[in-house]
């Protein structure tokens, strides 16, 4: 093959071209948007809200609540700012007496029928009514007249259905026709006599995403039937995370008082889930609120039971006895809930005691259900969220294709068997019996664990701060909505613990040292800088790549 250097430089690829924008004044701020932005998402740039109700990012834009009309400056009439797209030099006022009246009048007709029960319904607290009104309405509503009454519906699913209290925006008709794409829901009658109903007396029951039409009701006429009287707004807290339900890793919002979750919302991430979530996700939160929970390390004695200890004296115990049996055979078994820092710190410790086989477990579903207008979201087959990062450090999957769900080889196994994550419902109290050591890292005990040498209580992803990598390698971040019960403490620090004294390697006190170790041991995280994923995650610079740390695949 020649060597000899090109006797010119290729041409450099054209760049892409900037995309075209348009400066326009709102309020008087300059603002700067790419050609074909809407006035309400540029006012949005400045921080500025107009008030709105039909419109929503994800949905189409009939223009019809009327609340979003905006002055803009030669303009005829007023504009709706949804629909009305930027122009150069355009001059808009979201706040001129025009607007202001304009809105204070359309706010004043929804509040004719609207029934006055903020006191009992669920959205007090967080309903833009109840906002706008406080922020522009009048002062002292006019109406004589005795309001519509049309009662309550249920819709099937999760979802009830408040007719007094729609404002009409069809925000629930155009999800359930635009996104789901299953037309169940409609606007009949006229005037001021229309009302959401269903088909031929069929409900959302079904249904794998309606729950979203609770999210995107601006008032509430749409409530979830699973969080009704429930908890009022204002006590709950937001805390940022990732759905555990399966591998598609939605962004969530985990809504908490009095140390329990309380609710499970989408959080908005166009790369991964968009605004929504799928109904089997949002149920899936009870887990997280048991109680039956391992608060202590448990020892267990020579007769045969377990005795509550002190982590100092626990962990103790477990080196010498590791160091005794440092390079036996190794089996662990993880879960795929568990995190990334926690099966990185599983790895290591398996390479510490001299390699072995990991596997992880991840429940499955016959199929995948996709959310046909918004496809690149789907309830996947994996009901785990983090099978890629398993994958990624070189462990593979084991089901329940057996009597031994997959685990002969660790149950007959005779050396040291580690068990990291809730992995061992379907086993029974001969698991890891004949195992020279059997370490069991989780947050409840099962059966299985009763023959564990050494129980390890741990936190739930709900409980500390960590990161999944979802099925497109996308590595996300979650933070802690709860406080852990009793001694528990997240599984990297208490594996990271047992890896340092081994290795003499450095303990990482924090979720970044162990996600750094992580990074610096596997290639399928380098490049990523754990306060650099952000809310919103990233996708790493390599992919696939196996654990550098000692720990063997299959």
């Amino acid at each position: 093959m020649s060597t000899t250097p090109p006797t010119s430089a290729p041409t450099a690829a054209p760049s892409a071209p900037a995309p075209a924008t348009v400066t326009l004044t709102i309020d008087g701020q300059t603002v700067t948007v790419p050609k074909g932005t809407t006035i309400l998402e540029a006012a949005k740039t400045i921080g500025t809200k107009v008030p709105h109700y039909c419109y929503h990012p994800g949905l189409s834009s009939p223009a019809m609540c009327r609340l979003c009309l905006v002055e803009v400056e030669g303009a005829p009439k007023p504009q709706p700012g949804c629909v009305t797209t930027v122009a150069d030099n355009q001059v808009v006022r979201t706040v001129s007496d025009k607007a202001l009246g304009n809105r204070q009048g359309v706010l004043e007709f929804y509040l004719v029928n609207h029934p006055l029960d903020c006191p009992i319904c669920d959205m007090s607290g967080e309903c833009d009514l109840q906002n706008y009104v406080h922020a522009e309405g009048r002062e002292h509503g006019r109406g004589v007249e005795p309001k519509r009454v049309f009662g309550r519906d249920d819709f099937g699913g999760d979802v009830l259905f408040y007719g007094d209290r729609c404002v009409m925006c069809t925000r629930c008709v155009r999800f359930m026709s635009e996104v789901e794409k299953d037309e169940r829901l409609t606007v009949v009658e006229r005037g001021n006599r229309s009302v959401i109903d269903t088909f031929f007396d069929e409900g959302l029951d079904g249904t794998h995403w309606s729950g979203n039409i609770v999210d995107i009701c601006p008032v509430g006429a749409l409530v979830s039937k699973a969080f009704l009287h429930k908890a009022r707004a204002w006590d709950l807290e937001h805390t940022p995370s990732v759905c555990a339900s399966c591998s598609q890793g939605c962004n969530v919002e985990l809504h908490t008082r009095d140390n329990v979750v309380q609710r499970v919302k989408p959080r908005e991430n166009l790369d991964v889930n968009g605004w929504w979530m799928c109904d089997y996700g949002r149920a899936d939160y009870e887990w997280m609120n048991e109680g039956d929970r391992i608060e202590a390390p448990l020892v267990r004695q020579a007769d045969g039971s377990s005795k509550a200890v002190a982590w100092k004296e626990a962990l103790g115990g477990l080196l010498a006895r590791a160091k005794e049996l440092q390079g036996r055979p190794v089996k662990a078994v993880v879960s795929a809930r568990a995190s990334n820092e926690d099966l990185g710190a599983l790895a290591e410790l398996v390479g510490a005691l001299g390699g072995g086989e990991i596997v992880y477990r991840s429940p499955r579903s016959a199929e995948e259900i996709v959310l046909q207008g918004f496809p690149t979201l789907a309830r996947r087959k994996d009901l785990a969220p983090n099978v890629k990062g398993a994958e990624l450090l070189g462990m593979h999957r084991v089901g329940a294709d057996d009597a031994t769900g997959g685990l002969d080889k660790v149950r007959a196994h005779d050396g040291i068997v580690v068990v990291l994550g809730d992995a061992l419902a379907d086993q029974d109290e001969r698991f890891g019996a004949s195992a020279a050591l059997y370490v069991y890292v989780g947050t409840q005990l099962p059966v299985a664990a009763r023959a564990a040498h050494v129980v390890l209580p741990v936190t739930t992803h709900a409980e500390q701060e960590g990161t999944f990598t979802n099925h497109a390698g996308r590595v996300q971040r979650f933070w802690p909505a709860l406080t852990a019960p009793g001694m528990a403490r997240p599984a990297w620090l208490v594996l990271g613990a047992l890896v340092g004294e081994l290795s003499g390697e450095a303990v990482p006190r924090t979720a970044a040292d162990a996600y750094a170790a992580l990074a610096e041991a596997v290639p399928a995280f380098g490049g990523l800088a754990y306060p650099k994923l952000g809310a919103r995650g990233a996708l790493p610079m390599i992919s696939g790549a196996a654990v550098s740390s000692g720990a063997k695949g299959a």
